[in-house]
């Protein structure tokens, strides 16, 4: 889909527009999944009822763009496993390991856990691409996982022992993102945005379904009407409408300056989550944002 048609204006600016725009959508997903949890509402279920209604939309979308051949990307099947895969990483391990660790922590320390992933694409990038890794980078490092370090030792005087495993469990998780993000941005290049994000999350979404199918009853899953509620907003509103605008972000500003956009996503994130769910907010929690998004500033002087 071509963005500008909608709104016409630089390529760049265009991308930047749509990187605030769904970094600010996606950090609405900590508030719905948690309140959806209040609702009874698991990571499992939450997972496979939030893909099982975006799904019909993807396959819409891809449906209407292969009706138009002349539209149809030219290395479309020679990326089709390396999108299958990042479908993979990306949308379901990545989803299923981030909601499992909010089943422990509070959407604050998930947000800024998962916020370090600009980070960690330049430590693998420096790893597997061999990119530089430079003085900023290791300091931003060390900046941006102290203020992950400060709002964590709160947490876990707050709360109990599980807080260790939940934000491991969400480091996991933006560091399977992270992969997507790095090896994404090539096969975005080459199909196109929509083409590839419609694929990618038809897959993660079939993943999503044939793993609660295998290991769940549907029989024995209850929804109120308000977790129906919490859950469409999910799959809508921080899924399906953000997914293909930072795709298309990516594709024209890149996945640096898009992760650096993502600094919007903890503010947001952590108004809401003391707004609606009444998390504490203390002074280790100021100090804590503070670090991490200076680390990330730090990051992107470099870029």
């Amino acid at each position: 889909m071509n963005y500008n048609h909608v709104f016409p204006l630089s390529s760049k600016t265009s991308g930047f527009l749509l990187a605030i725009t769904g970094t600010a959508l996606f950090s609405l997903k900590s508030i719905f999944i948690k309140l959806a949890y209040v609702q009874g509402l698991t990571t499992d279920s939450v997972l496979m009822l939030r893909m099982a209604i975006a799904l019909p939309i993807y396959i819409a979308i891809l449906v209407w763009l292969y009706r138009l051949p002349e539209k149809r990307p030219e290395y479309l099947y020679q990326n089709i496993y390396r999108i299958v895969f990042l479908g993979f990483i990306g949308y379901f391990l990545s989803s299923w390991l981030d909601l499992k660790g909010l089943e422990y922590i509070s959407a604050q320390l998930e947000r800024l856990t998962l916020f370090s992933y600009p980070i960690l694409v330049a430590i693998l990038g420096y790893v597997f691409f061999k990119t530089a890794l430079t003085k900023n980078t290791v300091l931003a490092l060390v900046i941006t996982y102290a203020g992950v370090w400060v709002v964590f030792n709160q947490e876990l005087r707050l709360s109990n022992e599980n807080v260790g495993l939940g934000t491991l469990l969400v480091f996991l998780a933006a560091l399977s993102f992270s992969l997507y993000v790095l090896m994404g941005k090539k096969v975005i290049h080459q199909v196109g945005s929509l083409w590839f994000t419609s694929i990618a999350m038809i897959v993660s979404s079939v993943f999503v379904l044939l793993y609660y199918t295998v290991f769940f009853d549907y029989g024995n899953l209850l929804i109120t009407p308000l977790a129906w509620l919490w859950v469409f907003l999910l799959a809508i509103f921080s899924t399906v409408i953000p997914s293909f605008m930072i795709a298309e972000a990516i594709a024209k500003i890149g996945p640096a300056k898009t992760g650096v956009i993502g600094t919007l996503g903890p503010m947001v994130t952590i108004a809401l989550a003391v707004w609606f769910l009444d998390e504490a907010f203390t002074l280790f929690h100021v100090i804590g944002i503070s670090l991490v998004i200076g680390g990330v500033v730090v990051l992107a002087k470099e870029k």
